[in-house]
Parts: structure tokens; C-alpha cells; sequence
């Protein structure tokens, strides 16, 4: 089944329903995917959903207070990583592997750190590690480019998430294309509230003190474009110098949504990593 096709689900977590989509073969350690700021079950990229779900289970996740997930949306990555823990023993899994993007990969981080028995492999996409360069101030960057999007009638991802050069505004409008191709039952957008809550999370996090990733010990696939302007990409080279053993990426003319300008190159490379 096609992830534009997957069935939404739900479950109670500690009194709190949250919502999700399950797809790929039923065997094997299952792979949990943690989006971006804002984003709801049909932000997730379908092509490397299906990519990953030719030889993995995959568990698509709505946090807290976001699209058809219950409860009032956290302003902590803390909490956020605790309802993700939370909402993986409540499916019954034992150990699974996390792909975090962006604020998704924050969460991972704090996943790993929390509760490091639960987690075998782990990839960090457009993301950046606790306190790190120009976390806190991704507000700024951003609120100018979401007006733009507004006055040039554009999603704001086209200049938050892609470079502007022809190859990046192509990648773009595929990227906006495919984010479209589901037609019924989709999943409901972010409430301002709950936008403005996770925003107060990521500043948090850009501001708070550098965690111990030389604690994280399991496999680390670490992927970004060259010219992230959202987490800017040294973010990422400062994580695998301190994640032992790590693998870094850096895709060439492409920003924050590498992995999605990439698709072609990315899955491979994240089957490759994840193995059996």
C-alpha cells in the first residue's frame, strides 16, 4: 500500500489520543518517522515513505496537539520526546529505529538520550543538536520568508526548505507536487496555537545547554544540504564530530529539505544504513 493510501490511525497514549499511519512489511525492528515544525501526517515526503516501506515497517507520527493528534501541542522538546517514547511502547514495539527532520531530529536526539535501549539505528535530517548555531533565531529567518510566500501566492517551503537557484526551485515544485498527490482523508493542518507552541519549543532548544552526544552509541546516519538557512548545516558537521562513528551526508545546492531534493539518492542510502 502506498503511503498516499495508508489508512490513518489512532491510539490512546496516557489519556491522549495521537494519530499516525502504519505501512510496510510486519517483520523486522519498525523505523518512526518525526517531522518538522508544523507538519502533519501529509507532510511527510511519499517517496521516501514508500521508499523506506519496500523493506520497512513505518510508523508516521502526528505529535501532540498537531493535525488529528488530541491534546494541546508542547513547548518542550522534552515532552515531545516522552509522548514519542510513550506512543511506541503504547504500539508495543520493544526497539525501533527513528528518522527525525528538523525538529523531528531534535526529538530523535532526546529519544535516543532518554531512552537508549529503544532505539538500534538512527538518522538526523536538517537538523542541529541542542544549543546549537542559529537554532533560536529560526523564527526570524523564517516569519519574513512565509510572508513572501503569502505575497508571491508560493508555499513558504519553497524559500524555507529549497535553494534558490533553477535546480532548487524545480525541486521545489516537485517536492509541493507530491505533498498533494493524497486525495482523501487527509490529515488537518496545524492550528496557529499549536505553530506558535512548537515554535516556542525550537527556541527553547536553540537556547538550551549542549547535551552529551558522545552518550549516544548506536549507528548515526546524518543528512543535509549544503545551505540549510533554517538549522544552518554546520549543525550537522558538529554533530557527527561529536556522534563517534557517525555518517554525514551534505547534499550539493540544496537547503533545509536536502533529503527531499535528493529522494533518488537519500533512500538508497538510508536502506543501506538501516540494513535488516
Amino acid at each position: 500500500m502506498p503511503y498516499i493510501d495508508a489508512p490513518n490511525r489512532s491510539i490512546d497514549v496516557r489519556g491522549i489520543t495521537l494519530a499516525y499511519r502504519d505501512l510496510g512489511p510486519r517483520d523486522g525492528v519498525p523505523l518512526v518517522l518525526l517531522n518538522h515544525w508544523g507538519a502533519v501526517l501529509d507532510n511527510f515526503d511519499p517517496r521516501i515513505v514508500d521508499g523506506l516501506a519496500r523493506s520497512h515497517r513505518v510508523i508516521a507520527t502526528d505529535y501532540r496537539g498537531i493535525g488529528a493528534s488530541g491534546g494541546m501541542s508542547p513547548v518542550t522538546i522534552d515532552a515531545m520526546a516522552s509522548d514519542a517514547i510513550a506512543l511506541v511502547r503504547a504500539l508495543g514495539f520493544e526497539k525501533v529505529d527513528l528518522l527525525g527532520f528538523s525538529l523531528g531530529g531534535f526529538v530523535a536526539q532526546d529519544i535516543v538520550l532518554k531512552a537508549p535501549d529503544l532505539v538500534r539505528r538512527l538518522i538526523l535530517t536538517g537538523t542541529g543538536p541542542a544549543g546549537g548555531a542559529g537554532i533560536a533565531k529560526v523564527g526570524a529567518v523564517s516569519w519574513p520568508l512565509m510572508i513572501k510566500g503569502l505575497l508571491t501566492l508560493r508555499d513558504p517551503k519553497t524559500y524555507l526548505f529549497f535553494t534558490s537557484t533553477a535546480d532548487g526551485r524545480q525541486a521545489a515544485k516537485a517536492f509541493l507536487e507530491r505533498l498533494k498527490e493524497r486525495k482523501t482523508d487527509r490529515d488537518k493542518g496545524p492550528t496557529p496555537s499549536a505553530f506558535l507552541r512548537q515554535l516556542k519549543a525550537i527556541q527553547a532548544w536553540g537556547r538550551q545547554a549542549p547535551q552529551d552526544l558522545g552518550r549516544i552509541r548506536i549507528p548515526v546516519l546524518i543528512a543535509n544540504g549544503d545551505n540549510d538557512i533554517m538549522v544552518p548545516t554546520m549543525n550537522s558537521h558538529d554533530m557527527a564530530r561529536r556522534i563517534a562513528g557517525s555518517q554525514l551526508v551534505i547534499y550539493k545546492d540544496a537547503g533545509h529539505g536536502g533529503i527531499f531534493q535528493y529522494h533518488g539518492e537519500f533512500v538508497p542510502k538510508a536502506l543501506a544504513f538501516l540494513g535488516d
